[in-house]
């Protein structure tokens, strides 16, 4: 198969749609269910390079979990404490310490639980059961992976009333090293992004604190991959093997801190006491306990704990999570690691940075204000290394 004809493009109007190969060779997938559609196709193709990248570097199994072009979450197969299995969703799966790509999974998929809804996820290695049985009660829209185990394959078929999107893809195959794209008639044509990213690439340290440990160098490497396939302007803080903040697509950088620095406050808080303890009805579903509990920890659109409005998702009224009792819990946590697709033009996002407990830093540099980023970092007595490297991706 060197083509396949899709619904539709990005939208439903634009018609005809299809996927090909310029060169009339066979397409690199096999499309074992479902009918995937441009833009799972989009994230399909983007979210297997970040996973296919982060095992070849780091020799463990990865997952990525995709929205819009973009990394919700991405993690390598770590195992997960107790309470981080019961703030993914997790705690009841049988078997969880024993698959490497079903932790990755769970770590990718629990990262950002509101942004992974509908999401494509990516698997670095074949989908086993536990992994299968984990994807089963999620909502999403279809997942790529170089292989199936035939039972996770069948349990896969059963989602979305037998019409989920699964895509099997080649391992071995290497796309041509030129690349291109049309925008409004025109072709753009450039050289595939093959820069390596790995630990040597961390090696020229410019702060006055030169300590980076072997697990600090890791989750830079994963804050990284991560961005090398997130929309830019971007910025991800990554901890204990997975990216935990994506700030994607941002015009203002110090925006992008902010965004990844919320959301990875937000998977930091999602594990303390006072959040698991939630007593949660039991009729609520998983997206409405996600949703929930964004709303618990960030008072965004409703006050989930007034009167009137906490019947609906708990069987007795919990206590306010005060401003002063987060800020207590994420002055606890140390040894975040932070990296930039580009340079950090003000010291803002260092101050920001630091807020969520960020130790390490990697950024190409190049700023004229170099200086002032490096001093605001001795400051903290932070650890940033300059990688030379813009991961610019459009």
């Amino acid at each position: 198969m060197n083509e396949f004809e899709l619904k539709y493009g990005c939208n439903p109007n634009q018609k005809p749609a299809k996927i090909f190969m310029e060169d009339g060779s066979d397409l690199p997938i096999q499309i074992l269910n479902g009918r995937p559609g441009y833009i799972n196709f989009l994230d399909a193709f983007n979210s297997w390079q970040l996973v296919r990248e982060l095992k070849n570097i780091l020799g463990e199994p990865a997952a990525a979990s995709f929205k819009h072009v973009s990394p919700a979450g991405a993690a390598i197969g770590l195992p997960l404490s107790d309470e981080l299995k019961k703030a993914c969703f997790v705690d009841d799966i049988e078997g969880l310490d024993d698959s490497k790509i079903g932790c990755a999974f769970a770590r990718a998929r629990g990262v950002d639980r509101m942004c992974s809804f509908g999401d494509w996820i990516a698997l670095s290695d074949p989908c086993d059961v536990v992994t299968a049985t984990m994807i089963k009660r999620e909502v999403s829209d279809g997942i790529i992976a170089p292989g199936y185990d035939p039972e996770a394959l069948e349990i896969l078929k059963t989602k979305r009333n037998g019409g989920y999107n699964i895509v099997q893809i080649d391992p071995d195959y290497v796309p041509a090293e030129q690349e291109k794209k049309q925008v409004f008639g025109v072709t753009f044509q450039q050289g595939r992004n093959n820069f390596r990213i790995d630990k040597e690439l961390l090696e020229k340290v410019v702060t006055d604190n030169k300590d980076l440990p072997e697990e600090a160098k890791r989750d830079l490497v994963i804050a990284l991959i991560t961005l090398k396939y997130t929309q830019s302007n971007s910025v991800a803080f990554a901890y204990d093997g997975t990216a935990i903040g994506v700030g994607a697509g941002q015009q203002s950088r110090v925006h992008c801190t902010r965004l990844a620095g919320g959301k990875a406050d937000t998977w930091f808080l999602r594990q303390s006491p006072k959040v698991l303890a939630l007593p949660f009805r039991e009729d609520i579903g998983r997206p409405d306990r996600d949703n929930c509990i964004d709303g618990y920890i960030n008072k965004n659109e409703e006050d989930v704990t007034a009167d009137g409005v906490w019947e609906r998702y708990f069987s007795e009224k919990p206590e306010p999570f005060t401003d002063e009792e987060q800020r207590a819990y994420l002055d606890q946590i140390k040894g975040v690691s932070l990296g930039s697709d580009a340079f950090f033009p003000f010291s803002d996002n260092i101050e920001r940075a630091k807020k969520s407990g960020v130790k390490y830093v990697a950024q190409p540099g190049g700023s004229v204000r170099d200086q002032q980023v490096i001093d605001c970092c001795n400051k903290y007595e932070m650890v940033m290394s300059f990688t030379g490297m813009r991961l610019f991706h459009h």
